[in-house]
């Protein structure tokens, strides 16, 4: 797998921590950019090509993007064909309905948008999150799998062509 990094001013001094973590992880990457923190960049110069290379390849690609809320680089990088963005900014204070009943536990986030969702880009919140939160978040997406179930690949599948219930 070949992570791709990018993030706009806000995200530049996580990002330049993720490219420690994941050399000592020993994850293979591309930082995309910016490469000096310049507070008037525009994160869609580094969001594009970051979401474009994980198009290219959506098995064997992610991408970890960062700004502030994240939102508006998830957002970004959605507007591309199998791509999938799922925005981070911690985890939900409360406890998880699932069929009607509540669980024991939050569910984990996630992990839940690799499972289900088959998430391949990671957009963090910069400015909602600590760097141990960061590097717990990113250890945790990286190692959750896809489960393949059919559903979720009908759902997936829904999406890159555009169809859903209503034209």
């Amino acid at each position: 797998m070949k992570i791709y990094l990018a993030a706009d001013h806000n995200g530049f001094a996580l990002k330049e921590k993720i490219k420690k973590w994941l050399n000592a992880w020993e994850y293979e990457y591309e930082d995309i950019g910016p490469f000096v923190f310049d507070p008037k960049d525009d994160y869609p110069d580094f969001i594009i090509p970051a979401a474009r290379a994980v198009a290219q390849d959506p098995d064997t690609r992610r991408a970890i993007i960062l700004g502030f809320s994240g939102q508006a680089e998830a957002m970004t990088a959605n507007r591309m064909k199998n791509v999938r963005a799922s925005v981070y900014y911690g985890e939900p204070s409360a406890l998880s309905d699932v069929g009607g009943k509540r669980t024991d536990k939050p569910r984990d986030l996630l992990v839940l948008t690799r499972e289900d969702n088959d998430s391949n880009i990671l957009s963090l919140g910069a400015g909602f999150l600590s760097e141990k939160q960061v590097k717990e978040a990113i250890t945790r997406w990286l190692k959750a799998p896809f489960t393949g179930q059919e559903r979720h690949i009908r759902r997936i599948n829904k999406i890159d062509q555009g169809i859903g219930n209503r034209e």
